[in-house]
C-alpha cells in the first residue's frame, strides 16, 4: 500500500477519523485532477463528493497490496465520465464564489512575491492551462495524474487501467504535444 497504508487499514477496520483523514489529504489532489478535466468548479466538487462517497462505500474492495491513491484517482475517473454522460447538453453553470478565506491563501496572503516573480508564475500557468485544453481527454489525465498530482507510473497506469507500456506511450504522446503546441506558437 502507498504511504497511507496504516489509515488505510484503520479505516477498513471501520475508523472514520482515519477516513476523514485520508479525505483531508486527497480532497485537494482528487479535485483539481477533476476540475481540470471538467473545467467548471460546480462539476468537479460533485465529483470529489461522489468519489469520497464511492471510496467510503467501497473501501472493503481495496486489494491489501494496491495503491490507495491510484485507487482512488481511478474512482475520481470514473466519476468525472459519468459527470460528462450527465452534462451532455447541458447549459454551463453558474460556479459559486469561494470562501474569502480560501481565496485569499489561494492569492498567498501573508506571503511576500516579488511582482515580477507573480506574473512569470501566473504566466506560466495561464500557458499550461492553455496547453492542456489543447489535449484530448485521455492524454490529459494521463498528464495530469503523473505530472501534476505526481503518481508513480505504475499507479497512473492503475488508475487508468492501462499497463505500464500502454501509460508511457500515452503520457510520451501528451508531453510531445504540449511541447509542439508551444513551439508553434499555438498558445499565443
Amino acid at each position: 500500500m502507498s504511504d497511507d497504508a496504516a489509515l488505510v487499514r484503520e479505516a477498513m477496520a471501520g475508523d472514520r477519523a482515519a477516513f476523514g483523514a485520508l479525505m483531508t489529504t486527497w480532497r485537494g489532489p482528487v479535485f483539481r485532477f477533476a476540475r481540470r478535466l471538467l473545467h467548471d468548479d460546480a462539476a468537479a466538487e460533485d465529483v470529489l463528493q461522489d468519489t469520497f462517497l464511492t471510496a467510503h462505500q467501497r473501501l472493503a474492495s481495496l486489494r491489501a497490496d494496491g495503491s490507495f491513491k491510484s485507487w482512488l484517482f481511478a474512482i475520481a475517473r470514473s466519476q468525472v465520465l459519468m459527470q460528462r454522460r450527465r452534462r451532455v447538453g447541458e447549459p454551463k453553470t453558474y460556479a459559486p464564489m469561494e470562501a474569502l478565506s480560501e481565496l485569499g491563501a489561494d492569492a498567498g496572503w501573508g506571503q511576500t512575491m516579488d511582482p515580477q516573480a507573480l506574473t512569470e508564475r501566473l504566466e506560466h500557468h495561464a500557458l499550461f492551462e492553455k496547453a492542456l485544453a489543447l489535449l484530448d481527454d485521455e492524454e490529459r489525465e494521463v498528464l495530469l495524474l503523473r505530472d501534476v498530482e505526481g503518481l508513480s507510473g505504475e499507479d497512473t497506469a492503475q488508475a487508468l487501467g492501462l499497463t505500464l507500456p500502454g501509460m508511457k506511450s500515452r503520457l510520451h504522446r501528451a508531453r510531445l504535444r504540449l511541447v509542439a503546441a508551444v513551439k508553434k506558437g499555438a498558445l499565443r
